[in-house]
């Protein structure tokens, strides 16, 4: 394969180190590396070639960090295409895969943490040996600190069967604020006008219809039969078989509802420390199961159950009032090491801020859905997928899956320090970085130059403050 063809990867252009390999002496800096395996590169030789594409030297740890060493990194310096144990043995740059295998990793990490290549060369190729390995290093996960931490007090146990006694809508129902009617007031005066006017048996379905004919009901319908979804079918033939019914749930919604109370008490005591925020939906019965199914399918998995992981199961949550729930999640995703969106039938406005909160700082976002149509639509045209970190300017993107699987190895890789990148150089000046278990774009930098430069000089400049 000809030299320039196995090099196009990284010629971008843009004015950074990505145009090393087209300025005005390409050719000169092609003939010599074409020289390579029979004259190495030295880190001396290899700043000459850089000044003569007007790019600055770097220093000698830089050299080291990039083409002779495989460190320990916030992901497998190893999985780079390219990669040869060998090359820590060199001190200098012996083949055009070494080569590559360093550039990679350059426009990687300059993506990941920069924003764009230019950027990330220009910050990293001063630092010295300490400076490479505390930056680094701050972006890396500590898997064994994680084990050793031992294992988080376990939250009091709601049987799954009652996860949805614990949402809004049946706090609601059966714990109304000011002067509403709680659910009981409202099908037993519909019971007692059904026995006025005709009697006879009718579901309880039926009866909470009758109710929700009254005009101070018509909007609370939905929140009623939530409440007491699993009632709905049931045949209700005397006033006794009516109350009994009811108060069976009402029993077990009271028992729900203050271990999910003292749930969010632990969860709280343990936001310092949070590993991961599970955001969703749920609006039916059904959905806080599945949730439910989902989260211990997740969190017991082998894979990561030995990280002792603290996470928020939001099946297992409840605030006392909206705008403390409102509080509690703002303060879960701020402390959340990674964000799982896993979504429900019906995704909602909260949900959606709640992600884009978690992107916005920068954190990894797994958003999960069962629907290989709701997959690509969320992977490629919804504005969440892409965002930007507010304290570094750098386009992130969330991570989109069909799989709990997967969602288990990406957690797995985040916290291991093993995450898997593609490099995509999709035209010139545009580059996507693509986390590879799931082929999602993670990174971008555009080929638009006047909004990348504008974007870059007015960024940082910017404090927020009203005129």
């Amino acid at each position: 394969m000809e030299l320039d063809a196995r090099l196009s990867l990284f010629t971008g252009d843009t004015g950074g180190i990505d145009s090393w390999l087209t300025g005005e002496n390409a050719d000169r800096i092609i003939q010599r590396l074409a020289q390579l395996p029979g004259q190495p590169l030295s880190h001396s030789l290899f700043n000459q070639l850089l000044a003569l594409s007007q790019q600055p030297p770097v220093s000698r740890a830089f050299f080291d960090y990039y083409w002779c060493s495989s460190p320990m990194h916030p992901y497998r310096v190893d999985d780079i295409p390219g990669y040869h144990i060998t090359y820590t043995k060199f001190d200098r740059v012996e083949t055009i895969d070494q080569l590559s295998w360093g550039l990679y990793r350059i426009y990687v990490d300059s993506l990941l943490y920069f924003g764009s290549i230019r950027n990330g060369f220009h910050e990293l190729s001063a630092k010295d040996a300490s400076g490479l390995s505390g930056f680094f290093m701050s972006k890396m996960y500590d898997p064994g600190g994680l084990i050793a931490r031992g294992e988080p007090i376990s939250p009091l146990h709601i049987p799954i069967a009652d996860r949805y006694l614990i949402g809004e809508l049946a706090c609601k129902s059966f714990e109304p604020s000011g002067q509403d009617r709680d659910v009981w007031h409202v099908i037993y005066g519909a019971w007692i006008e059904h026995r006025q006017r005709s009697g006879g048996k009718l579901t309880y379905k039926e009866l909470l219809d009758s109710a929700c004919l009254r005009p101070e009901f018509t909007g609370r319908q939905q929140e009623f039969e939530f409440a007491t979804d699993e009632l709905l079918p049931e045949v209700i033939e005397n006033e006794e078989q009516l109350r009994q019914k009811y108060e069976s749930v009402k029993g077990r919604f009271d028992h729900a509802r203050q271990a999910a109370l003292k749930n969010t008490d632990l969860y709280l005591s343990m936001s310092g420390d949070l590993d991961v925020y599970v955001a969703t939906s749920m609006r039916k019965r059904e959905e806080f199961r599945e949730m439910a199914r989902i989260c211990e399918a997740i969190f017991t998995d082998p894979l990561i159950s030995h990280y002792n992981l603290r996470f928020f199961d939001p099946t297992l949550s409840a605030a006392r009032g909206h705008e403390d729930k409102g509080l509690i999640e703002c303060l879960m995703v701020r402390s959340a090491k990674v964000l799982i969106y896993i979504a429900g039938g019906g995704d909602t406005y909260g949900k959606d801020v709640e992600a884009a909160m978690a992107l916005s700082q920068g954190k990894p976002v797994i958003f999960y859905c069962d629907e290989e149509r709701r997959l690509k639509i969320f992977q490629d045209l919804h504005p969440l997928s892409r965002l930007v970190d507010f304290r570094s300017g750098v386009a992130v993107g969330l991570m989109a899956t069909s799989s709990v699987s997967d969602v288990i190895l990406l957690l797995h890789r985040i916290l291991s320090n093993e995450m898997r990148y593609r490099l995509e150089h999709k035209r010139k000046g545009y580059f996507r970085l693509v986390e590879a278990l799931t082929n999602s774009v993670v990174r971008v930098q555009t080929d638009y130059k006047l909004l990348r430069e504008t974007f870059w000089n007015s960024y940082h400049k910017s404090d927020g403050r009203m005129a």
